[in-house]
């Protein structure tokens, strides 16, 4: 890896650098700082937890120069609440010695204290795609001025649906800028969105989506249960020295509230929870109650597994085995981070197995598989989901055609007859039919002689 006193930054970023005790930077980092100081578009395709963020603030900042101007000069678009506070809060580390004003724009608060913000003057936005469009609609925020355009974890931002208000934007910025993407995977979405818009692009890559991390140990336990999973988890996390910061990943918002629920019983100080019905303060205190380390265990969905930076994660383990064999790439890059030791658990049912194989087939890689601890009790209770659904034979709701029980008969000739909308309606239509010759007055009067 190559030392940033080799790069060409400035002063001041060298000082913020030197505050932050970064001394070497990541592949990516050394590969994209010449060519997004080049004016290039860029797409940078590297797996998570390899610096993609210092990659593009890095240079950005760099290449900065100070202005009186209120508008905007740099748009950095992320695809959740959560990496808009870190993304900004990074801007602020990088630009503590130059005069880089920075603001965040998410959903979920007030849009008029903003505005108030923005029009105090700012050099960059980072914003999710939705609130930022729709400050652009609003008038609240100008792009007359962007010169580069950030989008960090695209692909996230397709799979949430933000298409629309990503091309839109695309629209309204001024024809001459520098486009600069970083995403984890490559997909056919992302590919169709910069064959429209960009120009003369250099790609880097660093690790294809499906490269596990060197320095992750990855390990699985097959179980036959939703409760057998939460013993085996209380097994473990009683082993505070070895497991002293943990990531549980689950598929779904219900899920993430009884995996808490279960687990506070055993870790009532230690446990917090995040999902996307969480409120954007509560979100925010349980991130920073476990980047802390005030809370040891944090249980979340998705929506923690890409791009958030957390220090020193112990293990990540996935309650739940993703659907997608990428998500599981995503998930376990939050440990081992910055050439850290790290570890990742995967807890499996037979309905889940055919999932491991996926993500085994991505990777080209099995994970070990680890015996149940003897001391594990296994559960005999079992969640809605899988208790086995009985189909009562006479319920008319679910009845085929076959299995129509002795007491069915057929209908009567006279409840055969089908309605004909009222007799009324009928007699009144035969006596003053149209008339088949238009404004010819004397039809209805020669179909009444027939």
């Amino acid at each position: 890896m190559a030392s940033f006193d080799e790069f060409k930054i400035s002063t001041p970023l060298r000082n913020a650098l030197s505050d932050l005790g970064f001394e070497q930077a990541t592949p990516i980092q050394e590969q994209a700082f010449p060519v997004v100081m080049s004016g290039k578009d860029v797409v940078g395709i590297a797996q998570t937890g390899t610096g993609k963020t210092f990659g593009y603030l890095l240079p950005i900042i760099n290449d900065l120069p100070f202005s009186k101007d209120k508008h905007p000069r740099v748009i950095i678009l992320v695809p959740t609440r959560e990496l808009v506070v870190q993304v900004t809060e990074e801007v602020e580390k990088l630009g503590k010695y130059s005069s880089v004003r920075v603001q965040g724009v998410y959903g979920g608060t007030n849009m008029n204290r903003q505005k108030e913000a923005l029009s105090l003057g700012v050099d960059i936005v980072v914003g999710t795609p939705a609130r930022l469009y729709d400050l652009v609609l609003t008038r609240g925020l100008q792009l007359k001025n962007v010169k580069k355009l950030v989008i960090d974890e695209v692909d996230v931002m397709l799979d949430l649906g933000f298409r629309f208000q990503l091309v839109n934007i695309f629209e309204l910025l001024p024809q001459r800028r520098q486009h600069i993407m970083f995403s984890a995977t490559m997909t056919e979405d992302v590919d169709v969105l910069i064959n429209d818009f960009f120009k003369g692009v250099e790609k880097i890559s660093i690790a294809v989506s499906g490269t596990p991390l060197e320095n992750i140990d990855q390990s699985c336990y097959a179980l036959p249960n939703f409760y057998t999973k939460i013993n085996l988890l209380v097994h473990l996390l009683q082993d505070e020295k070895t497991f002293h910061k943990v990531l549980i990943f689950v598929s779904n918002k219900r899920s993430a509230d009884l995996v808490f629920k279960e687990l506070s019983e055993f870790f009532s100080e230690e446990i917090c929870v995040i999902h996307s019905n969480k409120t954007q303060n509560y979100r925010l205190r349980s991130i920073n109650q476990f980047d802390s380390g005030k809370n040891r265990i944090l249980v979340t969905t998705d929506v923690m597994s890409r791009g958030l930076d957390m220090d020193a994660i112990s293990h990540v383990i996935n309650f739940d085995t993703p659907i997608f064999p990428e998500n599981y790439m995503h998930r376990i890059g939050r440990t081992g981070r910055a050439e850290k030791q790290g570890a990742a658990i995967l807890l499996y049912t037979p309905t889940e197995e055919s999932f491991k194989e996926g993500i085994e087939a991505l990777m080209s890689k099995k994970i070990v598989k680890l015996e149940l601890p003897d001391s594990v009790e296994i559960a005999t209770q079992l969640t809605y989901d899988e208790q086995p659904k009985h189909i009562e034979r006479e319920n008319p709701l679910k009845q085929n055609e076959d299995e129509r029980g002795a007491g069915f008969h057929e209908k009567s000739e006279k409840n055969k007859k089908q309605n004909q909308g009222g007799s009324y309606k009928r007699i009144i239509s035969k006596k003053y039919s149209k008339p088949k010759t238009r404004g010819d007055k004397n039809a209805s009067k020669r179909n009444k002689r027939k």
